[in-house]
């Protein structure tokens, strides 16, 4: 194995790195009160990933079963406790776990705690997943071809766990 072919072709480097502080405020309030944080999206790292920390409230339901057709997804648990399907069983996730789930790959996420939670998702390689975590909620609501439509562009095919894929 060997690393990829340079992309940087200077010799001197060059001063783009980018911080962001800590307290920064979530780019994302979800209906029930979840935070995401847009650490690094698709269109900061120019494709390479994307990574998000997702802090949960207390008892806060997640997506339910899925798989992504050219993503990976992993998990790392920050804080508190994190209910983890890995496509055979739900795992108690706590500080300091993680989560690989390649391309394909079952898998959902929930917070049962009482509890509130905190967790990195690192999407690899990078995807625009900014729109699908601003509008899952009101297009499911929706529901419909619209939904289906919707959740096909965002590459976030759900199963029924008894009967197979379900969209």
């Amino acid at each position: 194995m060997s690393y990829p072919e340079p992309r940087y072709l200077g010799d001197k480097g060059e001063i783009n790195a980018v911080f962001r502080p800590a307290d920064t405020e979530a780019d994302l309030i979800s209906p029930s009160g979840n935070r995401t944080h847009y650490l690094a999206t698709h269109a900061g790292t120019g494709g390479e990933f994307g990574l998000y920390r997702v802090d949960m409230g207390p008892k806060s339901p997640g997506p339910t079963t899925h798989f992504h057709k050219a993503i990976s997804e992993s998990f790392f648990v920050l804080s508190g406790e994190v209910s983890l399907f890995n496509g055979e069983g739900w795992i108690t996730a706590r500080s300091g776990d993680f989560l690989y789930v390649p391309v394909g790959g079952l898998h959902a996420f929930k917070n049962d705690s009482d509890d509130p939670s905190s967790m990195l998702l690192l999407f690899a390689p990078g995807a625009p997943r900014e729109e699908y975590f601003e509008q899952v909620a009101a297009m499911a609501r929706r529901g419909g071809q619209e939904f289906a439509d919707f959740l096909v562009r965002h590459d976030s095919f759900f199963v029924d766990q008894e009967d197979g894929p379900a969209r």
